[in-house]
């Protein structure tokens, strides 16, 4: 078991709450009348745990998690082929780098690519 609960009747987005296809795409969540629980990964640090358990549900590895091609990154960083405690490490210290939203719902997790992917779970 792991540490991220979930529930078929909610569904959990791990997110950024700056970012344009996070906010749609918990329009969209509310908009099928399913009620939300959200983890800003601004404001909520995320634990090892949790990027690792991410990570696996999604079936990537833990660098896949992280958007080298955002300004968020870019700015600060050039490409990197680190350890999978390095790449936690770098998430937890700089959230806006990682891929969002990732929505849960019971077994289901996806990495939302358009806000309407959020009707698949």
């Amino acid at each position: 078991m792991g540490e991220i609960a979930t529930s078929e009747r909610q569904i959990t987005l791990y997110c950024n709450s700056n970012s344009s296809r996070a906010r749609q795409t918990l329009a969209f969540a509310k908009a099928e009348g399913v009620p939300v629980l959200v983890v800003d990964m601004l404001k909520t640090k995320i634990t090892g745990t949790q990027i690792v358990e991410l990570a696996d549900r999604l079936g990537v590895e833990i660098r896949d998690l992280v958007n080298q091609d955002h300004p968020s990154y870019t700015i600060k960083f050039e490409h990197h082929d680190l350890s999978s405690e390095d790449w936690i490490k770098m998430i937890q210290n700089n959230p806006g780098i990682m891929k969002q939203p990732i929505a849960l719902r019971g077994d289901i997790t996806i990495l939302v690519e358009t806000p309407s992917d959020i009707i698949k779970i």
